[in-house]
């Protein structure tokens, strides 16, 4: 990057921490720290809800999601919407009118204390792990750009959100957070409207978006159907897939997840919490389809120019300094042939008003084909363990084309969108994992008796241990084998599906009591571990959003049997 690009990243962030540090003025106890003293209105609800879930990994890795696989990934999010209305009717009144700092307050209120640590440390134990690979997507940045270590990398960058969250608190995160999605929304349109600009003389968006549909980058809509008839169950992203356990998957991410009810819990009124709640389910699905439809015009960009062979150069770099040197100049000769191919094809289709013949088309595919071939081959080069590089590229594919196409300036401002995204969200996590620590355990199992400035400063206490394991768990994030954002949605499918399952037995099946819940949670949390390893070893064929809607089944179903079987209750009229 230029001096100019440094100077305006590092402006951008210094200007994001001071007003975050401004806004962070609150009172020194559990409610001025986690809630914000329950003042805010639905607009920065609104921002903070937005801004704790499009985390760096949302735009450093989405467009490189719909690169390589197209725009499927959005139908994830189609279930959202009717997630924030039953949130809003069923979940959101509990916990505002009752006061509670977390969510699992109401789980020993409703059940016992061993369902609501269990479910609490479930929650953290998912929220550490998805947290720790929030920080290692901004450190891939660092890592780049500076050439360092990616373990160190971690660790500074770890170390700067451990400052931040502990000194702001969830005022400073909300108030940042709103500055963040102003600033995120109007970049990622400029880096759009340059990605078309750039595109040769004689092609628009519209020929763009015609050769993302050649190449089947623009499959917004996937029924999810073999061509037999059949359903495809393994298929990750699908209509059916998209809208249940998209579903499942909201309703517990915004409804049970503390990261998220703790933004909530920061309204003002009831109204407040349910405005800003509706308003995202509006705003989240348009804004994740502009994210990919970003990464199709890359694609369809690098469809006209030459395409690095991978994305991620430092990788490349530590190829062509190994024994693999030869083979890796053999794969990049092959690779250039096939995209001076590709060149010409693309020239003729601009002299032709880009008319995409079937013969035309079938020959771009081919190419693209021969392309992906070489790529894999070299990646095998990155998995000999002589190497031991990270052969998965897709995160870096977006960072590529801002840091070798973007004017000056631009680059830096791009940069610090993606860094300061990642600190919206990596604090909401970490605020949420101190204040579940706190009142969930600590207070219940070390210290019962704890005035305000005791819960204070142990609070920030925790913010900087769960820092501190987060950082930890990025060590491990390298080379997942997935995008960042599939890798972190894999992870919550694993657990979210169970919490909620809890939740919707709570509230929904008054007759269940906290022992046949607690049992019903155990053994759904082992059942989803086991159908999602089964998958993985390909003895079954279920897409991971599935599993969501599983745990919550598997959970409600046998919290009712148990009850009524086991322990001897019959069931009586329910409901909220």
């Amino acid at each position: 990057m230029s001096y100019f690009d440094w100077a305006v990243l590092v402006l951008t962030l210094a200007g994001i921490i001071f007003y975050g540090i401004i806004k962070s003025r609150t009172t020194h106890n559990l409610e001025g720290y986690f809630l914000s003293n329950r003042e805010m209105p639905w607009y920065m609800v609104l921002f903070s809800v937005m801004g704790t879930q499009a985390s760096a990994i949302t735009f450093l890795s989405a467009p490189g999601q719909a690169y390589t696989d197209g725009m499927r990934f959005v139908q994830y999010y189609f279930g959202l919407p009717l997630a924030m209305i039953v949130i809003c009717i069923a979940f959101v009144p509990i916990f505002h009118n009752a006061k509670f700092y977390t969510a699992y307050e109401f789980l020993e209120k409703r059940f016992d204390l061993k369902t609501r640590t269990f479910t609490s440390f479930l929650f953290l134990l998912q929220r550490g792990i998805s947290t720790g690979i929030s920080i290692y997507a901004p450190s891939i940045i660092l890592s780049s750009l500076l050439d360092w270590n990616i373990y160190w990398t971690n660790i500074f960058m770890g170390g700067l959100l451990i400052i931040y969250t502990a000194f702001g608190g969830a005022k400073s995160v909300a108030y940042t957070q709103q500055l963040q999605i102003v600033i995120i929304f109007a970049s990622m349109f400029i880096a759009g409207y340059l990605v078309v600009k750039y595109l040769p003389e004689g092609v628009g968006f519209f020929d763009a978006l015609k050769i993302g549909g050649v190449m089947g980058r623009t499959n917004v809509i996937t029924t999810g159907f073999k061509a037999d008839g059949g359903f495809d169950w393994r298929d990750k992203y699908n209509l059916l897939s998209g809208i249940i356990g998209g579903f499942f998957l909201a309703l517990s991410y915004f409804g049970t997840d503390q990261s998220q009810v703790g933004r909530y819990l920061t309204a003002k009124s009831l109204r407040e919490s349910r405005m800003g709640l509706l308003m995202n389910g509006l705003v989240k699905v348009p804004m994740q389809f502009f994210i990919l439809l970003l990464g199709v015009l890359i694609f369809a960009f690098y469809q006209y120019n030459s395409a690095p062979l991978f994305f991620n150069q430092s990788q490349v770099n530590k190829v062509n300094n190994s024994r693999y040197a030869d083979s890796f100049q053999s794969i990049q000769q092959a690779y250039n042939h096939a995209d001076e191919q590709k060149r010409e094809l693309m020239e003729s289709l601009i002299a032709q008003k880009n008319e995409i013949s079937t013969p035309d088309r079938n020959k771009l595919i081919d190419i693209n084909h021969q392309r992906d071939s070489l790529r894999v081959v070299f990646k095998s080069i990155l998995d000999k363990p002589e190497v031991k590089g990270d052969s998965n590229d897709a995160n870096y594919i977006f960072l590529r084309f801002v840091l070798d196409y973007l004017p000056k300036g631009l680059i830096g401002l791009l940069i610090a969108v993606i860094f300061i995204s990642s600190w919206g969200s990596i604090a909401a996590a970490l605020n949420s994992l101190a204040s579940t620590t706190i009142v969930d355990i600590h207070k219940k199992f070390i210290n019962k008796n704890m005035d305000e400035k005791a819960d204070y400063t142990t609070s920030r206490w925790y913010t900087v241990v769960w820092g501190i394991f987060c950082i930890i768990v990025a060590q491990f994030a390298y080379n997942l084998g997935n995008s960042l954002i599939e890798a972190v949605n894999i992870l919550g499918s694993l657990f979210y599906g169970v919490i909620l399952g809890v939740f919707l037995v709570a509230f929904f099946a008054k007759h269940v009591k906290g022992t046949a819940v607690f049992l019903s949670a155990i053994l759904g949390e082992c059942v989803v571990i086991a159908l999602f390893m089964l998958n993985e070893h390909n003895i079954i064929d279920l897409g991971f959003l599935w599993l969501n809607a599983v745990g919550a089944i598997v959970v409600f179903v046998l919290g009712w049997l148990f009850q009524l079987t086991f322990l001897n209750r019959k069931p009586v009229s329910g409901g909220i």
